[in-house]
């Protein structure tokens, strides 16, 4: 639907002799469309009066059409301004303008996002740069209008900021590909932007191209739909396995009921159950059978990992018109879509935007915008109190809209091992429900509890290095004053020496796939519906152990924690209804970050007595009567392969081999240390070559949980930062390690601090700690005064390379 479309002369005349503000707000009110409040009105006023200006160039011909206000198709979305006619060899064209009345924005860091006051928004707020918005709204025209694919029109989006000065921050080098797609043109580009126009638009067109695209049918693309296609092939990851394949194709068929009657279908599936590669192939095959389909969520994680592991970039792309928030069907007409796939369902909430003011219900809106709406939930990952997606809420809005309803079941486990299990343990463990799993066996799934957070983290870096799948996360029990100052810390736990940032800024809902980030904490907000290999889990004040039961204590929770907002008040007029909702909140928050890990869970507890309650809870690896075994093979070990003198002339990454028995005391000169090197061997590719690294065999069963005996691991000598919780090579005197054959050893690195009295702390006492699946190994403790320089590290262990066979 296009509010108002004319010729350039006619719009002049509006814009220039007469209240255009007023023309649209009666098209609006004889459209029966939404909108024309006064904020919008002042807008067209002063936006419009400008783009009269730049159109008043006499090369832009008169009877190029105009249009203002065009609703996108399937979509509340509306571009501002069009100019239509025909380019110099004769084809249709269009030029897309964003205009935007900001005197001042804020670069933000993320892809295509910016930091700027928005209409109807007392401060800042995060969103679309113009010039991403601009180019995404012309993606999105091409894509799903037939007469602009079909019809061979070519769309040219820009952005006119004509209130806004070039100041290093809208301009900011970041957003240098959205501005070369669509360009931006800001305060005193005027004729600058005449110039643009009248190069795109050389010929009018007496609004044909405007009649067009009024009357296109909405259907993809050819385009689009072998893009999609493309993506898809050779992903396995979205590949269909048992039940997957099973519920599929039941969706498919019924979504072909349409013309009949609107269907709902509602899928329940637990962690791992695959219900997110299930909603991403409806996607790509309802786009191939030429369905206007969307891809929803309530969070914006799934949304951007799941674009960014189809296109293999973090960057803004054109199938970011098929993900859509929930928040975003207010105002959509009914059946404005053929499906919504609806995954992570019991997130939705019931009101929408920021302030949860806008719309009525996000699953009545959804269900009325759609012929058919499948909904992926769990019923046992609702985790905040704004969550109403549960089963019964979906059947009975759907009931209250006509439609039929199908329910299926994802019952096969592809997370947590494979181990239905170890799932059915957590529930008996949590106290979520009772279930014949009182003991988990390690041999079916990696669980480990941890006594530092730091060593818990080191763990998972360790494990991120083979192929960055691995994260640590935390309940919501910290502040978040990183938001204001980057520098500032989020999670701190001085005892252990360990301070990290949440990843809710800059990285934001990437986080969990982009690399770098694995040294920040996720939260249940950026990980919920997406999947790792290991997951390292802090456990905060609200969850406890007293007197042999599980505690939640929702007051413990962090202020900015949006999640429990309005609780304090239900305590006051419905206390037991309240505690019985904070508690399933706290106890499903970490259910589902305790089961994001496809191969292991690592804890650490602030509350020791818990702590204790899941170590009793779980049956080690060996027991005494086959402690002898030999450890299971790790997996993602990397093969070496040696590197030739003639490799290493011409500039072969390599790293030396070490006898670190004879070259401990050398690892404080790089040159002797590689003086040292008995072979070279290459690196992997995802290693930065530097300085210090090298490749040692490591003897001995004192590590063997991390490093079995002989294998090959790459270390850092002089490692810089912290240690705690790494494996370190060090050196003392007091030290006399059969297994390293000297004095030094290598083991898990803690320290005791205490703090003087200018606020610095010095090392009181060091616990280098064995890590082994056999009995009999014991800490070295060294008591450290303020001045003893006999004892070093000398280097850090960064990940198993290979395994002596």
């Amino acid at each position: 639907m296009i509010i108002y479309q004319a010729s350039k002369t006619e719009f002049l005349q509006h814009a220039l002799r007469e209240d255009i503000e007023d023309i649209l707000l009666r098209h609006v009110r004889h459209a029966g469309a939404k909108g024309g409040g006064p904020g919008e009105v002042r807008s067209w006023k002063n936006s419009l009066f400008e783009m009269a200006k730049v159109l008043q160039d006499e090369e832009i011909p008169d009877d190029a059409g105009v249009a203002i206000e065009y609703q996108l198709p399937s979509s509340s979305l509306r571009i501002d301004f069009m100019i239509t006619g025909e380019d110099a060899k004769g084809q249709p064209k269009v030029v897309i303008v964003e205009l935007k009345q900001w005197s001042s924005s804020r670069y933000s860091g993320k892809d295509g996002v910016i930091w700027a006051r928005r209409g109807g928004h007392t401060g800042e707020v995060e969103g679309p740069h113009p010039s991403y918005q601009a180019w995404s709204y012309a993606a999105r025209l091409e894509d799903l209008n037939a007469a602009v694919h079909e019809g061979g029109m070519r769309l040219q989006p820009c952005a006119y900021l004509h209130n806004h000065p070039s100041d290093g921050e809208i301009d900011h080098p970041h957003y240098k590909t959205h501005i070369e797609r669509a360009p931006l043109f800001l305060k005193n580009d005027k004729e600058k932007l005449s110039r643009f126009i009248s190069a795109h638009v050389r010929r009018g067109d007496r609004l044909k191209a405007l009649y067009a695209i009024e009357n296109g049918r909405i259907q993809p693309s050819k385009s689009l739909i072998d893009h999609v296609a493309s993506l898809m092939q050779g992903k396995h990851e979205f590949i269909l396995i048992d039940d997957q394949k099973v519920v599929y194709e039941t969706i498919l068929q019924v979504e072909t009921r349409t013309e009949e009657k609107k269907q709902v279908l509602i899928v329940q599936g637990g962690p791992g159950t695959g219900k997110s590669v299930l909603a991403i192939n409806l996607l790509a095959e309802l786009i191939n059978r030429q369905r206007n389909a969307r891809y929803v969520s309530k969070n914006s994680a799934p949304r951007a990992v799941f674009q960014a592991k189809l296109t293999g970039t973090f960057t803004k792309t054109r199938i970011g018109n098929l993900f859509s928030g929930s928040g975003s069907f207010t105002k959509d007409e009914e059946n404005t879509y053929d499906v919504l796939i609806v995954d992570e369902a019991h997130r939705l909430n019931e009101k929408s935007g920021i302030f949860r003011n806008q719309g009525e219900n996000q699953i009545l809106e959804i269900i009325r915008s759609s012929r058919c709406t499948v909904f992926f939930t769990d019923d046992d990952q609702r985790v905040t109190v704004f969550d109403i997606g549960h089963t019964d809420e979906l059947k009975r809005h759907a009931t209250a809209l006509g439609a039929e309803i199908t329910e299926l079941e994802l019952t096969s486990q592809f997370r947590c091992n494979g181990s239905e299990g170890y799932l059915a343990w957590l529930d008996n463990t949590l106290e979520i429900r009772p279930t014949a799993n009182p003991t988990l066996d390690q041999a079916e799934y990696d669980f480990r509890v941890f006594d530092d957070p730091a060593e818990m983290h080191a763990l998972i870096e360790q494990k991120n290095r083979a192929n960055n799948r691995s994260r640590v996360v935390a309940g919501y029990c910290w502040p978040w004053p990183s938001k204001r100052n980057p520098d500032a810390w989020d999670i701190q736990l001085p005892e252990f020496d360990y301070r990290r940032r949440w990843n809710l800024s800059e990285d934001g809902s990437l986080w969990i796939v982009k690399p770098g980030t694995v040294e920040q904490v996720g939260c249940i907000h950026t990980c919920q519906g997406l999947e790792l290999d290991y997951v390292g889990v802090i456990i905060g004040d609200d969850l406890v152990y007293r007197n042999g039961q599980i505690v939640t204590d929702a007051a413990q929770r962090a202020s900015s924690d949006q999640s429990i907002r309005g609780l304090k008040k239900m305590m006051r007029e419905d206390p037991l209804r309240a505690q019985a909702l904070a508690d399933l909140i706290v106890k499903n928050t970490y259910r589902t970050l305790m089961t994001r890990g496809m191969k292991g869970c690592y804890v650490y507890c602030t509350d020791k007595p818990l702590a204790e309650y899941f170590r009793s809870k779980v049956r080690a690896l060996l027991e005494p009567e086959n402690a002898n075994e030999q450890p299971a093979e790790l997996g993602n070990l990397v093969p070496l392969r040696l590197i030739t003198d003639e490799e290493r002339k011409r500039g072969v990454a390599a790293v030396p081999l070490i006898d670190i028995r004879i070259a401990a005391g050398t690892f404080s000169d790089v040159q002797t240390l590689e003086s040292s090197a008995e072979q070279w061997f290459e690196l992997p590719d995802w290693i930065n070559p530097q300085p210090g690294l090298f490749i040692a065999q490591v003897i001995g069963e004192s590590m063997s949980r991390r490093i079995p005996n002989g294998s090959w691991c790459l270390f850092r000598a002089n490692p810089g930062g912290t240690r705690q919780g790494k494996v370190v090579i060090a050196q003392h005197r007091s030290i006399d390690d059969p297994e390293t054959g000297g004095r030094y050893t290598i083991k898990v690195y803690s320290s005791e601090k205490i703090a003087a009295e200018d606020g610095s702390w010095r090392h009181e006492r060091i616990v280098l700690r064995p890590d082994s699946m056999q009995a009999g190994y014991e800490p070295i403790v060294i008591e450290q005064g303020p001045e003893d320089e006999s004892f070093s590290i000398m280097a850090e262990m960064l990940i198993v390379l290979e395994k002596e066979s």
